[in-house]
């Protein structure tokens, strides 16, 4: 039952359940003197939770680096920073997930073109599915909060619960067909914001390529792999665009994300951290009344997959892709086009 506190199997954290089939709060944790014993329970509530919230870490930018690197091979920013483009933290593994303006320090301009890319974000998806190699966890960390009311939580929904209630017949097809779904990041973006993106057309982009059915190895369960950025499916076996591809899309994406299957974590105060495995969970960034008129500094390392799918149908040879080829200049400050 959600809210319970769990006295096993873990030793030396304590597990609050937030929602029947998955998502956990955990506390106890010691982030400044980690043990060995600790973190690979956090591993493994990670394995059975798929999301886990600290609260009051007391975390910086550089111990949130480090605690990162314990879960395995960090992404980074530099394939962004294009045509004078800046980061704005010193540690090139933190990606901004605020609404902060890199350059001025205020309150990101809600008709800008970053605003605009960030609206895709507000789409249930799995970080970097769009990349060759795909993730595993992501850690977000809160630096500064709008006041209590004004939203910004953050959603998720359990796509391996999903996956198990798919109708049987939808379950056979997907895997009788080993249909793989094709991801961009400049489709999420265009479904965020169509009227700003209308000129991109992410089909004439670089797309990469995960399987939609696959297994979690941590806890062997079945996964729902979809998203925001899976722009189209095709069949595994032919490599080609299955009809009815855009109507299946929309359906395994509203299946995946109906209310049963999700659950709003909020954000109380600077140093609360959330960690989720996007090979079995979604999420969004919730919006609000904050949008405009309060900072929401969150910031967010990703770690790559090593897992036997993490690159999916694509080579490892494949150059990662920053932007879309296809950016205009109104486009310039926008993530992802």
């Amino acid at each position: 039952m959600p809210g319970l506190i769990q006295e096993s199997p873990f030793k030396t954290i304590t597990v609050k359940e937030l929602h029947p089939t998955f998502a956990a709060e955990v506390s106890g944790v010691n982030f400044q003197n980690l043990s060995d014993e600790q973190f690979e329970e956090i591993v493994a509530a990670m394995a059975k939770y798929g999301v886990c919230v600290f609260r009051d870490t007391g975390m910086d930018d550089e111990a949130h680096v480090r605690f990162s690197e314990r879960f395995g091979e960090l992404d980074n920013i530099r394939r962004y920073l294009v045509g004078g483009r800046k980061p704005r933290y010193d540690l090139y593994e933190l990606f901004d997930a605020g609404n902060i303006d890199g350059d001025t320090g205020l309150i990101l301009d809600p008709e800008s073109a970053r605003a605009h890319s960030n609206r895709g974000n507000g789409i249930f998806h799995a970080d970097s599915s769009f990349n060759p190699r795909r993730a595993s966890f992501s850690l977000l960390r809160a630096c500064e909060l709008p006041p209590a009311g004004y939203g910004g939580n953050t959603d998720f929904a359990d796509s391996r619960t999903a996956f198990e209630e798919l109708p049987a017949d939808l379950r056979d097809e997907l895997a009788a067909h080993d249909y793989v779904g094709a991801h961009s990041m400049a489709h999420s973006r265009k479904l965020g914001s169509p009227a700003f993106f209308e000129d991109v057309d992410p089909a004439a982009g670089p797309m990469q390529r995960h399987r939609i059915a696959q297994r979690h190895e941590p806890s062997g369960r079945m996964n729902l792999y979809v998203g925001a950025h899976m722009h189209h499916i095709e069949d595994g076996g032919s490599g080609r665009e299955i009809p009815g591809s855009a109507d299946l899309v929309r359906h395994l994406n509203a299946h995946a994300t109906q209310p049963k299957y999700t659950t709003t974590v909020p954000w109380y105060s600077p140093g609360d951290m959330v960690i989720w495995d996007n090979r079995c969970v979604l999420h969004r960034a919730g919006g609000g009344s904050f949008e405009g008129k309060f900072k929401r500094d969150l910031r967010r390392t990703t770690v790559h997959d090593d897992s036997p799918t993490a690159w999916g149908c694509n080579s490892k040879e494949t150059v990662w892709q920053g932007f879309n080829s296809q950016a205009k200049p109104k486009h310039a400050g926008a993530v992802g086009v």
